[in-house]
């Protein structure tokens, strides 16, 4: 990935640190692209001193379309082009207490302004970087992009695993998760096709869940339906990104590869 210039949306976040960081690693120059600017300049600067390779943080609205365009200028002015755009920034909502109404909301019932939220940030957002990001790439000649989608794009989810004894209100997976989720995948082959003979790779990356503090209940259960008996680490993502934003996958467009330790296998 030796000087390759790698824009990373959602870049600040769980799973994006840590592909900034293995990018870096692997030679890349990084645009860390957030809509946390400052924890995106901070973990630019932290990469830029770890790898000694310049990475920049750029604050970015995917669901804006100005947001998008400003921080693919920004990028080309840094860097002159556009290798690799990886397309991760998402709402995911967790079982917290800011998002706990998400979670028992009958199905019947979920706010319309959720689901339109989901949308314009899970695959409007991918739509517009897509679209940013192309035109450099149809410039120059090359490109690649890799469009992160999850288990529950290709499999419903088993609402099972969020249940918890003695509930009153049963906790669930949202719908607008699933649905955007499997909704990158068809974006992933309609652009891989769309740009055949141009050189331009476009694929997904399916990841299953990965531990992040869950409570003990929950990893049980989640475990349970996994054939590797476990949740992933943070970092056991970075090597199939890495395998997607190089060469090594040279002859590979509008495929999904999926790392997900065999939950979709059963």
């Amino acid at each position: 990935m030796d000087e390759r210039v790698v824009v990373v949306t959602g870049g600040a976040g769980l799973l994006g640190r840590e592909y900034v960081r293995a990018l870096a690693a692997a030679g890349a120059h990084v645009v860390v692209a957030d809509i946390d600017g400052d924890a995106a300049g901070e973990l630019a600067a932290a990469v830029t001193e770890e790898s000694g390779v310049r990475a920049l943080g750029v604050p970015v609205d995917v669901s804006d379309k100005a947001s998008v365009e400003a921080m693919v200028r920004e990028t080309l002015d840094a860097y002159g082009r556009l290798d690799v755009l990886v397309n991760n920034a998402a709402i995911d909502p967790k079982f917290d207490a800011a998002n706990a109404g998400w979670h028992v909301t009958a199905f019947e019932d979920y706010p319309l302004e959720l689901w339109n939220r989901s949308l314009q940030v899970n695959l409007t957002g991918m739509f517009l970087c897509a679209q940013a990001a192309a035109r450099p790439m149809l410039a120059q000649g090359s490109g690649v992009m890799i469009n992160v989608s999850s288990t529950y794009g290709l499999v419903g989810p088993d609402q099972r695993i969020y249940e918890k004894p003695g509930q009153t209100q049963r906790e669930v997976k949202p719908v607008d998760y699933a649905v955007t989720k499997s909704a990158v995948l068809g974006l992933t082959r309609y652009l891989a096709a769309y740009w055949a003979g141009r050189n331009i790779r476009v694929n997904a990356l399916t990841l299953g869940g990965v531990y992040n503090d869950h409570d003990d209940g929950f990893v049980s259960r989640y475990s349970s339906r996994a054939p590797l008996g476990r949740m992933a680490q943070r970092d056991e993502y970075c090597g199939a990104l890495l395998f997607l934003a190089s060469d090594a996958s040279s002859y590979m467009t509008g495929s999904n590869l999926v790392v997900d330790g065999g939950w979709t296998a059963w």
